[in-house]
């Protein structure tokens, strides 16, 4: 836990850090590989509704301690007696019953079945419930589904734009929320689990709980980003050190969160068999998960790309890449010989006038020139503010300071 820690505090304070922001091109290409996939699975596979939305009959068979062997017991039976729409019946428990549910049946056959149904498990004819359930209901809650998922996505654009005064932080973060129910829904398809209210249900929290954590990674850029200036980095290194900060914020919680629906969703499919609760823990299971990536990879990486273009943020760049050129060569200004150079005159070491010497002494004393394009760059003497006198401590001219009195005469 220690080492956990200081993991965290080392992201925290930027000593450790994962590059989350920059590499556009792997993050874009494994996001729309996996929104690809989901696309592909949801056109041709497609989703697997459930008689709420496609109506079918449901049967009620009363048993004492229902669990899924019972169930699995009425699916058989129902499967096997050959009718067409029966092939493939969905059972699960509901307290002391058994329900199974098939696609729309004749009421010959919803006879047949009801029969069946009683003698397998001992029970009166007329204990045996059928009910009819129409598509219209299905039809109502698909499009209700659909309008409160508008509405949700408006109300996150204005919610957003209006807290961080930024519209381009409320696309970001739209384009990951149609991120995680692209996927989510891309999944059910490749399971093959019926899609009934409650993973519409579920489908609907998870989008909740995806934007919570969006929102705590973009507030932590804008504190970040408030004057980059003075902290001296580009909006895209704020913007990774603020994924950073979070980022076991994000794991942490999104760990939290897993953990007990993953424990319902295996009990729901594996133990008890109830559709209803294994339709909901998927949803919440796939969308939490997919959750976490959508704030921490993709809605940073898609504000960083959406902010390259203000004059802002390309000046905080040109300023960092001053900076790296300048940390390259710190020594581009200090003076460099080459042969070349023209004579000085002057005096040499013993006081003596150059242009008294003989013309044979080559090569003539040179003069140390600065290049160019090194001036002001790197360490240059600054001029002398004050007066210049010989020092004997240091044995050579300094700075002499004089008395308030007789400065400026």
């Amino acid at each position: 836990m220690g080492k956990f820690s200081r993991v965290g505090n080392d992201l925290y304070t930027g000593r450790k850090s994962y590059d989350f922001v920059h590499r556009r091109p792997l993050w874009y290409a494994i996001t729309g590989g996996i929104v690809l996939l989901a696309f592909a699975a949801i056109l041709f596979k497609g989703l697997n509704f459930g008689i709420e939305f496609t109506g079918g009959n449901e049967f009620r068979v009363p048993v004492s301690n229902a669990s899924q062997v019972e169930a699995d017991q009425a699916a058989d039976v129902v499967a096997e007696t050959g009718i067409e729409g029966t092939e493939a019946p969905t059972a699960n428990t509901a307290g002391n019953a058994v329900l199974v549910q098939v696609e729309e049946l004749t009421n010959e056959q919803a006879i047949e079945i009801r029969t069946d149904l009683a003698e397998s498990f001992g029970v009166a004819f007329d204990d045996v419930s059928n009910s009819d359930i129409g598509a219209s209901w299905g039809q109502e809650v698909a499009q209700r589904a659909v309008l409160g998922v508008v509405v949700f996505l408006v109300l996150v654009l204005l919610f957003i734009g209006a807290y961080f005064r930024e519209w381009k932080m409320s696309v970001a973060a739209l384009v990951a929320l149609i991120h995680d129910v692209v996927i989510t829904v891309g999944v059910y398809a490749l399971s093959g689990f019926q899609v009934t209210p409650s993973a519409v249900t579920g489908l609907l929290a998870i989008l909740g709980f995806s934007l919570y954590d969006t929102v705590v990674v973009f507030d932590k850029v804008r504190e970040n980003t408030r004057d980059m200036r003075k902290n001296r980095q580009t909006y895209a290194e704020a913007a990774n050190l603020a994924v950073n900060q979070t980022l076991v914020r994000s794991v942490n919680t999104g760990i939290v969160a897993l953990i007990p629906i993953g424990a319902i969703l295996w009990v729901s499919a594996a133990q008890l068999g109830a559709s209803s609760l294994q339709d909901l823990a998927l949803s919440q299971f796939v969308g939490m998960a997919v959750g976490v990536y959508s704030s921490v990879i993709l809605a940073p990486r898609v504000l960083v790309h959406l902010k390259s273009n203000e004059s802002e943020v390309k000046l905080a760049e040109r300023r960092a890449k001053a900076r790296e050129r300048a940390q390259a060569d710190r020594y581009a200004a200090v003076p460099v010989f080459t042969d070349d150079m023209p004579e000085q005159d002057g005096v040499d070491d013993e006081g003596d006038d150059l242009d008294d010497l003989d013309d044979d002494l080559e090569p003539s004393t040179p003069t140390l020139t600065k290049r160019p394009e090194a001036t002001g760059r790197g360490r240059t003497v600054p001029p002398a503010r004050g007066p210049v006198g010989p020092s004997g401590s240091a044995g050579r001219n300094q700075p002499s300071r004089q008395s308030r009195s007789k400065r400026g005469k």
